[in-house]
């Protein structure tokens, strides 16, 4: 870890995180009964993180360097994705007795962001010719 590391996790962090809020916003109008902004957001930011990573992997047809991996990966994507706030959600609902639309969020949240990483990973695999990784470094594992 080096500054000008750090300095590109917080920038893009940064945009992850107005990301999320943008989002979040627009979202608002079709979150009556679950939360859609947070739901939308984790499948896209899984799908991001494991197209991203299988397509830049170092020794793919497509690398980029280490802070721009970072920059995604870790920055963008850990500022976007909201695992926080979706369980503060699936907490609420729980509390205010909706059972199953807690079940409903969690289980359309954990199924469609796995099949989100999956399919972000399938498709960059093709562009980069068959690779099986995504993930090159524990960092970028943390995201």
């Amino acid at each position: 870890m080096n500054f000008s590391s750090c300095l590109v996790v917080m920038l893009g962090g940064a945009i992850g995180t107005l990301l999320r809020y943008v989002i979040s916003f627009l979202a608002l109008p079709i979150s009556g009964s679950l939360p859609w902004g947070t739901i939308i957001i984790n499948i896209a930011g899984s799908f991001v993180i494991g197209f991203f990573g299988t397509l830049t992997l170092a020794h793919g047809r497509y690398p980029v360097s280490d802070d721009l991996r970072l920059f995604v990966m870790v920055g963008m994507c850990g500022g976007f994705t909201t695992f926080s706030s979706f369980s503060l959600q699936t907490l609420d609902l729980i509390r205010a007795g909706a059972i199953n639309r807690a079940a409903a969020n969690i289980a359309l949240s954990v199924v469609l962001c796995v099949l989100a990483v999956a399919a972000g990973h399938i498709i960059a695999a093709r562009f980069n010719g068959g690779a099986t990784e995504i993930a090159q470094t524990a960092i970028e594992e943390d995201a």
